[in-house]
């Protein structure tokens, strides 16, 4: 059986599955975002997660026969590399598994594995993508200079809009009012309170105040809704430096797929993502993910092991 761990900004998924494609058990934690919860802390969330998966499928660690472990920031800090590497051995008592960059869960889970190109959106952002052999990634640079179209992007430009609404450097929309009312501000500047106080500037916290943004796009405010637009330009420039480093031909088709809370059936980048993107001609074909993230790592598992899932485990995975 194989084990696959999707960590995120704000959310953990854990799954099981065998060979056949069956999924034996999934489970969900909090936040596996080392820089904001600390190692020890993720430490105790995989230990958490992995042990109530466990008990739910009725196995234990040595059963698996490997697991991918897929955590945000990985390789971008090489001071806490090695710490991390080592962390899944506590959990499991064994070596047969991997770690990776989270973005690997979306890319195996949104195109099964095939050669394409996945765009991630939600606390952060970023594009990963395979091709003839040949991997690239981009984006993904952290929220306080990238992570472009993410909803940490839109909840901090959404927050800027207000103070200039506010101070009259923007004319007012309904984003104001509604920002005003959900956050219980008696002063405009009782933002800065609420976002370094009680917020405490905390990536996933600050993210979460991009569905103002959105909702004030959806009442028809036109500030609002430029930063949606502009979000999903930012991931399209990714999908296109991704193909870029791949080094795909002129007039090559590539699958485009995507992960993430602002794809989701009723988010706000599905559609202005897609309007994007087809305005790039035939260069690439949209399509929905195959797989959720999470069994995209348990895929990732038992392709890293050697022992690829064949084409009707596929199948039964997906349905």
């Amino acid at each position: 059986m194989f084990l696959g761990v999707d960590g995120g900004g704000t959310k953990t998924a854990f799954a099981l599955i065998d060979s056949a494609g069956r999924v034996l058990a999934r489970h969900q934690e909090s936040s596996a975002y080392h820089v904001e919860i600390g190692l020890d802390g993720l430490a105790a969330m995989l230990t958490s997660g992995c042990a109530t998966l466990f008990a739910a499928a009725g196995v234990t660690a040595s059963d698996v026969s490997y697991a991918f472990f897929g955590l945000p920031a990985y390789g971008e800090d090489r001071h806490v590399q090695q710490q991390l590497d080592a962390l899944p051995r506590a959990v499991l008592g064994h070596g047969r598994y991997l770690c990776g960059n989270d973005m690997l869960c979306s890319w195996a889970g949104s195109l099964a594995c095939a050669d394409g190109i996945s765009v991630i959106a939600g606390t952060g952002s970023m594009a990963y993508g395979e091709f003839a052999g040949r991997s690239a990634r981009a984006g993904g640079w952290g929220e306080l200079f990238s992570d472009e179209g993410s909803a940490h992007w839109i909840a901090r430009a959404g927050l800027g809009l207000f103070s200039r609404m506010s101070d009259g450097r923007a004319p007012r929309g309904p984003l104001y009012p509604l920002m005003r009312e959900r956050l219980a501000l008696q002063d405009d500047l009782d933002l800065c309170q609420v976002v370094y106080g009680e917020l405490k500037g905390e990536r996933s916290r600050i993210a979460a105040l991009s569905r103002m943004v959105s909702e004030a796009a959806a009442q028809g405010d036109r500030q609002a809704q430029a930063i949606i637009d502009a979000a999903a330009a930012e991931l399209v420039a990714l999908v296109d430096a991704v193909r870029g480093a791949l080094g795909v031909a002129d007039g090559q088709g590539v699958a485009v797929s995507y992960t993430g809370g602002l794809f989701g059936e009723d988010g706000p980048l599905h559609a202005p993502f897609a309007t994007a993107l087809a305005a790039r001609g035939a260069a690439y074909r949209l399509g929905p993910p195959r797989l959720a993230p999470v069994l995209g790592a348990a895929l990732y598992a038992a392709r890293s092991a050697g022992t690829p899932l064949s084409a009707a485990a596929l199948d039964c995975l997906a349905n």
